[in-house]
């Protein structure tokens, strides 16, 4: 990377992390994943840790991934997000999930997950090479005028976009989002370009789940983080988010 863009790489970050901090959240950034094991299973209101990120079942180190956790005013974890480098070199993103379908199902979706599979988007068949996969994005909420609500969405993602892409050069992103989530728009909050239509299919080919694939190119990528972010710090909706996140520990 020339001095030229690591600088600018470090003052983008350095204007996210300062909007995220004015609005009452600290960010870590790490890749010992039996950490992030540990933060996460500290999360009694969330789903298990899914496979790809979970030491204790797949191979991810500081070689293939880093993870994002973000912690409120009283130390309360309230945001979490990972990815994880993939070598698809002359495999397409569709045999992957067929191969490795057991890391990507949600658990108790269907009957036999050895006899599941992931189908329908397109980009199933074009995705390879050095490919990203961004998981376990969560922020925490208050109802609806939480944080979700009011832009810190796309300042998270932003990082994990611009770390990856300085420090791999990856093909792809993708990630796999719940279809009632990417109707309501959630891969463009995320900042992704693309979303199309997925479903997991049972033994009977019965639909057992319907998770929708949103993913970008580099070009995307690069593309998405030249646009200026939406700046939270000075404006009335970070007001709303800070009045949001400080009540979330004293009422839990």
């Amino acid at each position: 990377m020339s001095a030229r863009n690591l600088f600018g790489m470090a003052l983008n970050l350095s204007n996210i992390i300062r909007e995220v901090e004015s609005v009452g959240i600290r960010l870590k950034v790490g890749d010992d994943f039996s950490e992030y094991r540990r933060l996460r299973g500290g999360l009694r209101d969330r789903p298990r840790l899914y496979p790809m990120f979970d030491v204790a079942c797949s191979y991810v180190d500081r070689s293939n991934a880093f993870w994002i956790c973000g912690f409120n005013e009283e130390d309360e974890l309230v945001h979490t997000q990972a990815i994880r480098l993939l070598d698809l070199s002359g495999v397409t993103l569709r045999q992957h999930l067929h191969d490795h379908r057991h890391m990507y199902i949600t658990p108790d979706t269907t009957p036999d997950p050895d006899r599941t599979f992931y189908d329908h988007p397109q980009a199933l068949k074009t995705i390879t090479g050095q490919v990203g996969y961004h998981g376990d994005f969560w922020l925490k909420a208050s109802g609806l005028g939480g944080p979700r609500s009011h832009g810190l969405t796309p300042l998270l993602s932003r990082i994990i976009f611009e770390l990856a892409l300085r420090a791999w050069a990856p093909n792809y992103i993708f990630a796999l989002v719940p279809k009632a989530l990417a109707l309501k728009g959630a891969h463009l909050r995320y900042g992704y370009i693309h979303c199309e239509p997925g479903c997991w299919y049972g033994p009977d080919d019965q639909v057992t789940d319907e998770d929708w694939l949103i993913w970008m190119s580099s070009r995307d990528i690069v593309n998405f983080l030249k646009a200026k972010p939406m700046s939270l710090a000075n404006d009335q909706e970070g007001a709303a988010v800070r009045s949001k996140i400080k009540p979330i520990v004293a009422s839990g």
